[in-house]
């Protein structure tokens, strides 16, 4: 068997967890080319990170990054944190040799995500090249990318319209305590960075096309909140009075957006797109609608119901046409042959546990994973034009280098 690649995760809550499933997992469906090992696992409390250690199962801890960054056993650094820290952990793994897997946003600026991204491209020039990918996981789940495969046969048709929405509802209650994700240092932005990147992605994914323009409002319904009390979790005093302590909520809580669209080598093309995120959609709690129109046919899908896919075939005959509920199960499906019989179903965690195989694969094969930094700075430039867009009464505002001068 080949040697192991090893990996040092930073960063041990909710997303930690998920990586920690999907490197646990991938070599176990996957005939990966080289195994993995979960070797260090890093907090910012070393209690704390011990603790998670022994529960998920790595090997050691650590409180510092940097010791995954300057370890010699160390192939690939995970970066599982908040946003604000994305930058110096990725550039300083990447110029010590490191593979970096980093979650999305790629980071809080504009600024930052540019100089991770030129960090990604000089560590491809090292003698021993270091790979970079960003998580924007929900590319893989089996129904997005079985989307990606019909529109790039031309079963749609040239595009003409894209509609894309990621709505939740867990801010919507104004008692919600503060957490670092209402801190526009910490975060870079709310709802438009949180979800609305990864519908932007999923879209500009299954379509081939980029976003080049925009004009956008962005929305704060809730601007302070409370500050968890120690004793419970919903932010309640011991005596079951609301606390007094509050935070201001400095992030977006709902964006909206129109789009332009460019085609792969920068040709305008005549799609429009519209896209919300939002984290007050009362009632829903993980809603990603991805809708495709085009002059051939459309597809629909809906993560909560992510293992079918709509498809509009307007080639056949009138007394046939309407939406055909795909089952997205098949053997010959994307990813789906390597997990269970047809008809059962993969989840949310399946997607990273994609990514996962497609990382190693890219690192073994000398290629470049996807999608890789640059393309999640493109995410991030399109973020940036939101902002900026939002902030001049929804003026169209170009996306991409030098926008903001010409702007």
């Amino acid at each position: 068997m080949s040697e192991a690649l090893r990996v040092a995760m930073v960063g041990h809550a909710f997303m930690g967890r998920m990586h920690t499933q999907a490197w646990k997992t991938a070599g176990r469906f996957f005939d990966l080319p080289r195994p993995v090992e979960c070797t260090l696992l890093v907090g910012r409390d070393g209690d704390r990170a011990a603790q998670g250690a022994t529960r998920l199962e790595w090997a050691e801890s650590s409180d510092d990054w940097r010791t995954a960054v300057t370890r010699d056993d160390i192939d690939i650094v995970d970066i599982c944190t908040p946003g604000d820290s994305h930058a110096e952990i990725a550039i300083a793994a990447l110029a010590a040799g490191k593979h970096v897997m980093c979650e999305k946003p790629l980071a809080t600026t504009l600024a930052d995500a540019t100089r991770m991204a030129d960090a990604a491209r000089a560590a491809l020039e090292q003698p021993e090249p270091a790979r970079s990918m960003c998580g924007f996981s929900y590319r893989l789940v089996p129904a997005l990318t079985h989307a990606r495969d019909l529109v790039g046969a031309g079963r749609l048709g040239e595009i003409l319209q894209v509609r894309g929405r990621y709505l939740q509802d867990w801010l919507t209650d104004p008692q919600v305590p503060w957490s670092w994700r209402l801190d526009k240092d910490i975060a870079g932005s709310g709802a438009l960075g949180d979800i609305g990147a990864h519908i932007i992605d999923a879209a500009e994914y299954v379509t081939g096309l980029r976003v080049s323009q925009v004009a956008a409002t962005v929305q704060t319904f809730v601007h302070e909140r409370p500050v968890a009390d120690s004793a419970s979790a919903l932010g309640r005093a011991v005596d079951g009075s609301a606390p007094t302590q509050t935070r201001p909520v400095t992030v977006d809580d709902a964006a909206l957006l129109l789009a332009r669209f460019t085609d792969a080598d920068g040709r305008p093309r005549p799609t429009t797109g519209n896209f919300e995120a939002t984290r007050v959609a009362t009632g829903r709690k993980n809603g990603i609608h991805l809708e495709v129109n085009g002059t051939l046919g459309s597809i629909f899908f809906d993560f909560e119901d992510m293992n079918t896919l709509q498809f509009y075939d307007a080639s056949v005959s009138g007394t046939e046409q309407g939406f055909t509920r795909i089952l997205v199960t098949q053997p010959d499906h994307p990813f789906t042959g390597h997990w269970w019989p047809t008809g059962h179903g993969l989840g949310y965690e399946h997607g990273f546990v994609h990514q996962v195989v497609g990382f190693v694969q890219a690192i073994c094969d000398g290629t470049q994973p996807r999608p890789s930094f640059d393309d999640a700075l493109h995410i991030q430039q399109v973020l940036d034009a939101v902002e900026r867009s939002a902030g001049d009464d929804a003026c169209w505002t170009p996306v991409g280098p030098g926008a903001a001068a010409a702007n």
